[in-house]
């Protein structure tokens, strides 16, 4: 990324905990604020990227406790089929009062990381293609880039497919 990383005063404490996170694990700053995306292919046109090279952070129950979605942006999760491959009963949207609560971030701003407590993690196995990802810091106005491998480094999440 060519732009550089704002300082920390131009942050919310939701994104300054993203910041922490990545410091803390070696990984290099390169949180930058972006223009309001509501959706992937939005992020994406912004960017410039492929779609698929967006990484949305979802948050979902699982048999009551919550899951984190690291899902490519052209992607919708299959639940289903996620359930059975974690050896889980269901798997469903979490609410957005679970998501605060797991996360510390609202919905359209989740990251992978800088949240309260750690949460277990599954990250999209066909993300593995794309050089460079971008993953949302804090923020629904922030984003980070990284790539897969830091991204497994980071979360500790298992690999799998997570698509329909």
């Amino acid at each position: 990324m060519s732009d550089p990383a704002p300082t920390s005063h131009e942050h919310s404490e939701r994104t300054l905990a993203v910041i922490a996170a990545l410091e803390a694990a070696g990984h290099p700053n390169t949180v930058r604020r972006t223009g309001s995306a509501p959706t992937a292919a939005a992020a994406a046109a912004e960017l410039g990227c492929d779609v698929g090279a967006i990484t949305n952070s979802l948050v979902f129950m699982a048999d009551g406790e919550p899951l984190l979605v690291l899902s490519s942006g052209e992607h919708r999760v299959d639940t289903a089929g996620l359930a059975a491959r974690l050896g889980k009963q269901r798997i469903k949207r979490a609410n957005p009062e679970q998501v605060a609560s797991a996360s510390g971030q609202v919905i359209g701003g989740v990251s992978p990381v800088g949240h309260p407590a750690p949460i277990e993690t599954v990250i999209d196995e066909s993300l593995r293609r794309f050089p460079a990802l971008y993953a949302a810091a804090g923020e629904h106005d922030t984003i980070f880039a990284t790539t897969f491998d830091r991204l497994l480094a980071l979360t500790g999440a298992r690999a799998m497919q997570t698509a329909e």
